[in-house]
């Protein structure tokens, strides 16, 4: 059979049977709801005078030690992917964040080799001790708290990713973190989740790996950050 014969047995088909249109869209809803999209569970804060600290400089540190994140076995068991979590946290904020214009992110290069120098101090002060090293006028710090990968593939799993995270800038001149930001997602099928339709052109119908999902928080957080500030000035 040629094209033309092809298409024309397919016209007359669908013009034979008036429920087929029908048919065809409930399978795409059947399709649909096997497939997952994101829920949009990002929840952020800042301070009231953010916008006048005039932030413009800004250093994303190393991750802190992986002790603490949640997983399905434990920490001393975890696959060599779960070990490299924080790390790969880190380096998603830095490249999100350095894709966006408006602002001046700390090459980091820089920032490992100010690490490389062992400053002293922990917690806030060891924060604020980098960035002034660096001359940056905040430091952007990730905590990965869970991280679950899917059992599964693209299109079928047995269990869904499942990722929680939180970002903090510190401002290094006063210390205190003025903007902070948490994503908390177990990837769900659209039937259980139809208001994440939005998520589509972002994330395409098929379910995510961890790294995936993780990087689509970052995405969203660091996109929220870059709109308070780095907006362009008004003509």
């Amino acid at each position: 059979m040629n094209r033309a014969e092809l298409a024309d047995s397919i016209d007359a088909y669908m013009a034979g049977n008036g429920l087929t249109m029908l048919k065809i869209i409930a399978l795409a809803l059947l399709f649909l709801a096997g497939c997952s999209f994101g829920s949009g569970n990002l929840q952020s804060k800042h301070s009231t005078d953010l916008e006048a600290r005039r932030i413009r400089r800004i250093a994303v540190l190393p991750p802190e030690p992986a002790a603490g994140i949640v997983s399905d076995t434990a920490p001393t068991q975890l696959p060599l992917q779960q070990n490299d979590a924080p790390e790969m946290l880190a380096k998603q904020i830095y490249s999100a964040m350095a894709s966006l214009p408006n602002w001046q992110i700390v090459a980091d290069t820089e920032v490992q080799q100010v690490e490389q120098m062992k400053p002293t101090g922990t917690g806030a002060a060891r924060l604020r001790q980098v960035g002034e090293m660096v001359f940056a006028d905040a430091v952007m710090v990730g905590r990965l708290q869970r991280f679950r990968e899917r059992v599964g593939d693209d299109w079928g799993v047995k269990s869904p990713a499942s990722v929680a995270f939180v970002l903090d800038l510190v401002d290094v001149r006063r210390g205190d973190v003025i903007w902070s930001a948490r994503f908390d997602e177990t990837q769900k099928p659209l039937s259980e989740n139809i208001f994440a339709l939005g998520d589509i052109s972002q994330r395409g119908v098929r379910w995510l790996s961890a790294e995936q999902l993780t990087m689509d928080g970052v995405k969203k957080a660091v996109g929220q950050l870059h709109q308070i500030l780095a907006r362009p000035a008004s003509s």
